[in-house]
């Protein structure tokens, strides 16, 4: 049995790091993947994409395998393999190779959100659920920072291969802690499909999911193409707009934690969690028409940028919040499948159209996409909290 505790959060969070630091070299490296492998913007795209069909092929299967097997198991295999993929991602030979690595980095990371959210909602202190996905979704931003600096770093002292070689070891080093230290919970003892009925009658949870299509949008898109936007426009070096990825990241981290807190204060539940992931889009909704009008300063962009990274990179947390508040605890591996599902969806279909946007109208026109998707989102979250009530679920 978990031990509801802050320690046992935090090697949730470690192993949140972990698997994130693995899947997000992949974004943190498109520069190098541009000039080594003579990718083109929409191709960055496309990478990224097949990345995310990866993950989205698994998440059905990896939710029902923690809700019938319990998550430690499932979150060790997982970090294992996505040990395996982020190593064959470092020694990529072909456009061929990078691609089909990238699919399998995929695969490896789809258990992450449903086995962590569980982990989270069975290990968080009582009231504190929030605040508790919250920092257990810092681990995602936090990986993903790091992974930034280190193969940036990396690429300057030698060679940016070298960078997805030392995230591996970290990766394979963690997994021995994570085993040692989580003990989890168990399942129902047998691996079945989930029952999808019974969410299809879940109004306020098929609108949450709706709204995941946008965050997926906003979120994949804005990681996927910080870094070739601060290297080409912004005229920074690679290594510096590595840095600067780090900086959004970290601001999404910062955004967590706080959107997190709030929930908490204005009472828990699916209604204050889809309070404070709306504003967060109202902000974000701004930011990203700032950085359409493609006539800013440098400081300005910076500044806008990390103002997306406060707010749209900081929302994740409290939308998984919202949507595991509105569903049985027995389901929160289907029903975090069916979101992560979604969020996928818009990482599928938006960053390619980001990336033909600005091959064909410059980096503004898309930015002005995103600067939509967080406006349709804001809608969606409305719809949401008329759909809840004060402090619950439906």
């Amino acid at each position: 049995m978990t031990t509801r505790s802050w320690r046992t959060v935090g090697v949730v969070a470690g192993w949140q790091a972990a698997v994130s630091l693995c899947y997000y070299a992949l974004f943190s490296a498109t520069t190098y993947f541009r000039d080594a492998f003579g990718l083109s913007r929409t191709l960055i795209g496309v990478l990224t994409a097949v990345a995310t069909l990866g993950y989205t092929l698994n998440l059905f299967p990896s939710g029902a395998a923690v809700d019938g097997f319990g998550e430690r198991r499932v979150m060790l295999i997982a970090l294992l393999g996505l040990t395996i993929a982020v190593s064959l991602l470092g020694i990529a030979p072909t456009p061929l190779f990078l691609f089909v690595a990238a699919f399998l980095l995929g695969v490896s990371y789809a258990p992450g959100m449903p086995a962590s959210n569980r982990a989270i909602l069975s290990s968080a202190p009582t009231g504190r659920e929030s605040s508790a996905m919250g920092l257990k979704q810092v681990g995602v931003t936090a990986g993903s920072g790091v992974a930034s600096l280190l193969i940036a770093g990396v690429a300057v002292l030698a060679t940016w291969r070298w960078g997805f070689g030392l995230i591996a070891v970290a990766a394979g080093g963690y997994a021995l802690v994570f085993a040692a230290s989580y003990e989890g919970g168990g399942g129902s003892g047998e691996w079945s499909r989930p029952d999808l009925r019974a969410f299809r009658r879940n109004r306020a949870y098929l609108l949450v999911v709706l709204a995941g299509l946008f965050v997926g949008a906003t979120v994949f898109t804005t990681v996927g193409y910080t870094l070739l936007y601060a290297d080409e426009l912004l005229g920074v070096s690679p290594a510096v707009a590595g840095v600067v990825l780090a900086g959004v990241q970290a601001a999404g981290s910062a955004g967590r934690l706080g959107a997190g807190s709030l929930a908490d204060r204005l009472g828990g539940g699916a209604r204050a969690a889809a309070t404070v992931t709306g504003g967060q889009a109202v902000v974000a909704t701004g930011a990203f028409a700032l950085l359409g009008t493609g006539v800013l300063s440098r400081p300005l962009a910076l500044a806008a940028l990390l103002t997306v990274g406060v707010s749209i990179l900081g929302s994740t947390g409290v939308y998984y919040s919202c949507l595991t508040a509105l569903v049985p605890d027995d389901e929160i591996g289907a029903a975090s499948a069916g979101g992560q599902t979604a969020i996928n969806a818009g990482g599928l279909l938006f960053p390619p159209a980001f990336g033909y946007l600005a091959d064909t109208a410059g980096y503004g026109s898309g930015w002005l996409l995103l600067a939509g998707c967080a406006g349709l989102l804001v809608v969606v979250l409305l719809g949401v909290r008329r759909s809840v009530s004060v402090g619950g679920g439906v």
